[in-house]
């Protein structure tokens, strides 16, 4: 998927959303748990937790883990 194949942002209509991966529990690859507005002043985002879907949370990066 290239990012002309990224649906604009309904919200907005400025940016675009692309997906956001995550892992689960056990590891396990969860692809397009997330999407997100590019756009940001929009912030629009769509999440997938444990088959609830969730519109309008914030969203805040985690720190890296450092070895």
């Amino acid at each position: 998927m290239n990012h002309q194949e990224f649906p604009t942002c309904q919200q907005c209509g400025k940016g675009v959303l692309v997906p956001l991966s995550d892992y689960g529990r056990e590891g396990a690859c969860i692809l397009y748990k997330a999407w997100v507005c590019i756009n940001p002043e929009c912030g629009f985002n769509l999440r997938i937790d444990n088959g609830d879907i969730s519109r309008g949370e914030p969203i805040s990066e985690k720190p890296t883990r450092r070895n």
